[in-house]
């Protein structure tokens, strides 16, 4: 009689010859997400190569009709910048097994992620210029536009992460590659913003 229990594999060990192999390969998802984002940035950086061509080959730069507001957006780059570090508190916070403070944390982000968007709408509605008044109006909002877009994508990001987080043992010490990956996505973001608000906001006054 063949004695199965020697000739089948040992189900005991198998799960963890399973583990063992899966661990052995990396998670692509990181890469994944730096090489969207690379790909991204050489899409911003076409539009700042393109408005700085136009800038240095215009007479008056902005327009004289096109007057550029400070104030709105100074108070909106405080906003997203400052929660590059809240988010950031976040992701220390899971790494340290402290689910409830990621939480806090990333909502305390979202709510400002929603601030910017709402500032920026608002920002929009007050203008005195639209996108098709000049040529600096139409960069402004193209890459101001863009960026938005990019912002709300972030958003539904930290939102899907807080929303995957309801369930027990989700997101650990040891298992946060969704809560990474949102934080890198804002920190991206964020840097995309301050280049903006100096080609289009801070050298307008000079």
């Amino acid at each position: 009689m063949i004695n199965v229990s020697e000739t089948s594999p040992n189900s005991s060990t198998a799960p963890a010859i399973a583990v063992a192999d899966h661990e052995e390969h990396p998670d692509y998802r990181v890469f994944g997400l730096l090489t969207f984002l690379a790909s991204e940035s050489l899409m911003f950086g076409g539009f700042f190569a393109t408005y700085l061509l136009l800038r240095g080959a215009a007479a008056a730069w902005p327009p004289e009709e096109t007057e550029v507001e400070l104030i709105l957006p100074t108070i909106n780059t405080l906003i997203l910048v400052s929660s590059s570090f809240v988010i950031h508190k976040g992701d220390t916070a899971i790494k340290a097994n402290d689910v409830q403070g990621f939480r806090t944390w990333y909502i305390v982000t979202a709510l400002m992620g929603a601030a910017f968007l709402g500032g920026q709408i608002y920002e929009y509605l007050t203008l005195g210029y639209g996108l098709t008044t000049n040529v600096f109006s139409n960069c402004f909002y193209l890459m101001t536009g863009f960026h938005g877009l990019h912002v709300f994508v972030g958003l539904l990001l930290i939102l899907g992460v807080l929303w995957r987080s309801r369930r027990s043992g989700h997101y650990s010490a040891s298992q946060h590659t969704g809560i990474e990956m949102a934080e890198i996505y804002w920190h991206f973001v964020d840097i995309i913003w301050i280049i903006l608000f100096v080609l289009l906001y801070i050298l307008t006054l000079f």
